[in-house]
């Protein structure tokens, strides 16, 4: 094939893909939007998850490693993590992290990010928003239920995440599995187990209590 036939093959297929490829761009946008839109819209809620980890080159095969167990409160900015021993308080200014294991708690003045090159599940409604191309994955039985997959891939390409795979249930339309890829050749995979919205919950939750830590022998940093 002449160098002039392979630049017009290849101007062809552009053609013809690109319309296919906005569709599908178009249809997850609206998935996510719709998603985002009610998650959202809830006053508060409850999660309970549960992680997973691969990693074929570190020799982490999978069912090899215990899933480890979550819970979130969200309700705005703010949160209530539970998760690897530790607690993480966001009161919507300040997130402080208290290591029970060590006794150790420390204050940062800004949240979580995903900079290090895990999405944290306090970021689940939102981490999607900036910095991704996505387009639609498959349809796929998941536990009994349909899930449809969305894939996102980071603009960035020197990103530490490489891929991450949203699962988000048709029915519905709540978020229900999160698989990321990462740079260091890891999958992680976090399942949505127990969700709970609206419910009765004290702003005190939110609260950090330095008196009671203090009393406990905790090191603040």
């Amino acid at each position: 094939m002449s160098r002039m036939k392979r630049v017009f093959t290849w101007i062809i297929a552009v053609c013809i893909l690109s319309p296919a490829f906005a569709q599908e761009t178009n249809k997850a946008k609206v998935l996510l939007d719709e998603v985002s839109e009610k998650m959202g819209a809830y006053t508060n809620m409850q999660i309970g998850f549960s992680t997973s980890l691969v990693n074929k080159e570190a020799g982490i095969s999978e069912n090899e490693e215990p899933p480890h167990n979550g819970k979130i409160t969200l309700q705005g900015e703010k949160y209530y993590l539970d998760y690897l021993g530790n607690t993480f308080i966001f009161d919507g200014k300040k997130l402080y992290v208290i290591n029970h294991d060590d006794k150790e708690i420390t204050v940062n003045e800004d949240d979580l990010s995903e900079d290090d090159g895990f999405i944290y599940p306090s970021k689940l409604l939102t981490f999607y928003k900036e910095g991704y191309n996505y387009k639609m994955g498959e349809l796929k039985n998941v536990s009994g239920r349909k899930v449809q997959f969305v894939e996102l891939t980071p603009i960035d390409s020197n990103s530490e995440i490489v891929k991450v795979n949203l699962g988000i249930d048709a029915k519905t339309k709540h978020i229900y599995q999160l698989i990321q890829l990462g740079a260091n050749g890891a999958e992680t995979t976090l399942t949505i187990n127990q969700f709970k919205s609206n419910q009765k919950i004290s702003d005190l939750l939110f609260h950090f209590d330095q008196a009671k830590y203090e009393k406990l022998d905790y090191l603040i940093d």
